[in-house]
């Protein structure tokens, strides 16, 4: 599939509140070499950010390392330095890591660790207890990124971390599953540990009931929402890492879709402000 990047639009019709982060944005470049077999779209530039954080009315951003690098995240913490006091990143680091490279990326603004398990990601499931370990000292927090459906057999491991869990993108069920689901229900169990977070993100990766709600995606973050606001964030998800599969969607329509699955306006700041700075340190 063929697509063109769409980077302003219609003003939505929510209003950002003052302070609003974007949880989760990559940048890809084509003079770092791509890892085989991860996604690796056209080069996303910093300009191209700026352009959508006017449109959308974002203050704040989330640099999140791409797969396509693996554990090199000069292009990533690059990016974190050009944006300056506005943003923060989430990394990819190895077992074996040195005290003093964790050092040296939380003083350049790295306040997670990045675990996938799906797409070629470098740091699997396997390793996320150790690597939890080694970065709660330094007040990161592990972000997962797994097919939800899976969550079940990972509840008691994610449990014992001994720092703050982010879920990638409502949990990304591949097949998204009924609120009724027992996965679902342990991520809603997850939330209620008071530890993990979930990311309100990527509705267009998931959804079989598609565009423009995303229905059965959609159902899924209301009920998250509804339960507890004080742990969700939201992300574009910029710049569509697999549009090329997907179609590249309108990031305008997608921010709207926050006023049906948080149409309380407190809530919403909760969602984009106020639970953001507590977790990333603005």
């Amino acid at each position: 599939m063929s697509y063109t990047r769409i980077l302003t639009g219609p003003k939505p019709k929510l209003h950002m509140p003052k302070g609003a982060c974007d949880t989760h944005i990559h940048f890809y470049d084509g003079r770092y070499a791509a890892l085989p077999g991860t996604p690796t779209p056209p080069d996303a530039s910093i300009a191209d950010y700026r352009q959508v954080m006017d449109w959308l009315g974002i203050e704040r951003a989330v640099v999140v390392q791409p797969s396509a690098y693996g554990d090199d995240n000069r292009l990533t913490m690059a990016a974190t330095a050009e944006l300056g006091s506005i943003a923060r990143a989430v990394v990819v680091v190895k077992p074996g890591v040195t005290d003093a490279e964790l050092e040296r990326l939380t003083k350049a603004g790295a306040r997670g660790l990045r675990i996938m398990a799906l797409l070629g990601g470098t740091l699997g499931l396997d390793v996320a207890e150790e690597m939890a370990a080694r970065v709660a000292s330094h007040g990161w927090h592990l972000l997962l990124q797994l097919d939800g459906r899976d969550l079940p057999q990972h509840e008691a491991m994610i449990r014992r971390l001994p720092c703050k869990v982010v879920i990638d993108h409502i949990g990304k069920f591949l097949e998204p599953v009924p609120v009724e689901h027992p996965s679902f229900q342990c991520l809603q169990r997850l939330v209620d540990s008071g530890n993990v977070w979930v990311k309100l993100a990527a509705a267009y990766e998931t959804s079989k009931t598609g565009k423009p709600k995303y229905e059965d995606v959609g159902v899924l973050a209301k009920a998250l929402v509804k339960q507890a606001p004080e742990r969700m964030i939201w992300a574009s998800n910029f710049p569509h890492a697999q549009a090329a599969k997907f179609g590249y969607p309108d990031d305008g329509a997608m921010l709207d879709l926050m006023l049906d699955w948080a149409p309380n306006e407190a809530d919403r700041r909760k969602i984009f402000t106020d639970n953001p700075a507590e977790l990333y340190g603005f």
